[in-house]
């Protein structure tokens, strides 16, 4: 070959190569903007009928109406804990809080969930994801706890309860303890007052809002749990009284403006069809605060295992993913969030061990899909109380005690609670999804099984207070 046919035949080769290191480019660049962004709105002390389509509630809530008419109702979505660090703990990790010990709500300045264990972010992160979160943390107010050192590039709010401050009636264990608002690792707020309540749901969204559209050309995870309406209850000066319903009214419809402004960012910014938004809450209604609670059609309420505590009013949204205007019963949990978000977004799931499962095909709709669980486990507290087999149809509680509502609040005032206990009982949740009817003599080998279940969970995480069926 000669020199000008040599060169003409490099040339030629080089040029293909750099054709196709420029396609390469494009078609990685195309991929990583195909990644789904994903939106977590997750409230605090939410009741299941807190909302139109799941209740009917005095107030108007359009936002969440049109967020359920253009996505899915789930309405057997659980928590496995229902206590606020526990139940964002699993959401974040997919980990019982049985193998995290994360359990109930910790205290001011609390270590929290070991780091040990990745949260939604971390995971997200090696797939070129920013993440950020604005609301309440409450999983670890320590350096290596806080949110800037659990994989969310951007961060503000509290770092635990809003009740947890000098004002919280009936109490002074808080004295000594200013319940401060942080952003981006730094204490902007040294000690939150009553004029800064009113405006968290405001500034969440504020930041939600500027997030969304800062981040357009990159895929990310924005994580908002609201610290309403969880006590003591506030709002901003825009929403005061516009219910006419009350102060938790008020909320509320503050809250559905909040969902409201952050579809309407998703769809001026041309990512409403590629966004994943998943709405819900951490547990049941605070039921001891009375007219200042949401409401439950199910049994009992927040901190229990029953369903009033563990069942959450749940819609997700995206085009072409989960058809408009449907609706679920199927049953599954927060635990299974996190390797669902892994799996949409081609990313790895942790090498530590995790409870949850990809559960993409609940989500939309597959013809004939099954839960992949065996079951789910629910805890209160440090306490193992029971187990719903992995199809949702039966719930079978283990001996322990509870709590139940004796006297309701009023206006911010917490009521009385007086303790009840509950021995083995079975329930068919098909039939009786409320709870009221034990038929565990009716059922044998349906409880025995369920009971062997339950037995060797507790044997893998409660060992020390293991006790036979």
């Amino acid at each position: 070959m000669n020199q000008r046919a040599t060169r003409r035949s490099f040339l030629k080769v080089t040029s293909l190569g750099i054709t196709a290191s420029i396609a390469s480019s494009a078609f990685a660049a195309e991929q990583t903007a195909k990644k789904p962004n994903i939106v977590v709105i997750f409230l605090d002390d939410s009741g299941f009928a807190d909302f139109s389509p799941f209740g009917n509630p005095s107030y108007p809530t359009p936002n969440v109406q049109k967020l359920a008419a253009e996505g899915c109702r789930f309405t057997n979505f659980h928590v496995p804990q229902a206590i606020c660090s526990a139940s964002r703990g699993a959401l974040l990790t997919g980990c019982y809080p049985e193998r995290t010990k994360l359990f109930s709500a910790h205290g001011p300045r609390a270590r929290g969930m070991d780091p040990k264990w990745p949260t939604i972010a971390q995971i997200l992160k090696p797939q070129g994801y920013k993440s950020a979160i604005f609301g309440k943390w409450h999983i670890g107010d320590q350096p290596e706890t806080r949110p800037p050192a659990r994989g969310f590039d951007e961060s503000c709010g509290l770092m635990y309860s809003n009740d947890m401050w000098r004002f919280h009636p009936g109490t002074r264990h808080f004295d000594g303890w200013p319940l401060q608002f942080w952003e981006n690792g730094k204490i902007t707020i040294e000690d939150v007052a009553p004029e800064h309540q009113k405006n968290l749901t405001k500034w969440y969204t504020e930041h939600a809002v500027d997030f969304i559209k800062r981040h357009k050309e990159s895929p990310f995870f924005l994580y908002v749990p609201h610290s309403m309406p969880h006590v003591p209850l506030f709002v901003s000066k825009e929403f005061e009284g516009k219910s006419g319903e009350g102060l938790y009214a008020d909320v509320m419809m503050e809250i559905d403006w909040s969902v409201g402004q952050i579809m309407k960012t998703l769809k001026d910014s041309g990512l409403q069809e590629n966004t994943l938004v998943v709405f819900t809450s951490d547990n049941g209604p605070w039921v001891s605060y009375g007219d200042h609670a949401g409401k439950t059609p199910y049994r009992e309420a927040k901190a229990t295992s029953f369903d009033g505590g563990t069942r959450s009013a749940c819609i997700m949204r995206m085009p072409g993913m989960i058809k408009a205007g449907s609706s679920c019963d199927q049953l599954f949990c927060s635990i299974d969030l996190m390797p669902t978000f892994a799996a949409l977004a081609g990313a790895k799931t942790p090498q530590s061990p995790f409870d949850g499962q990809n559960v993409i095909d609940i989500i939309t709709a597959k013809k004939d899909v099954k839960n992949p669980h065996q079951y789910y486990a629910f805890t209160t507290g440090g306490h193992f109380d029971g187990i719903f087999s992995g199809d949702g149809h039966w719930k079978l509680h283990v001996p322990h005690g509870y709590r139940t509502l004796k006297t309701p609040g009023k206006d911010g005032l917490p009521g009385k609670y007086k303790k009840m206990k509950i021995d083995f009982a079975l329930f068919d949740m098909g039939k009786d999804p409320f709870e009221t009817t034990n038929v565990i003599e009716k059922y044998p080998e349906v409880a025995g099984k369920l009971k062997r279940i339950a037995e060797e969970h507790r044997r893998s995480f409660f060992a020390s207070n293991a006790a036979k069926p």
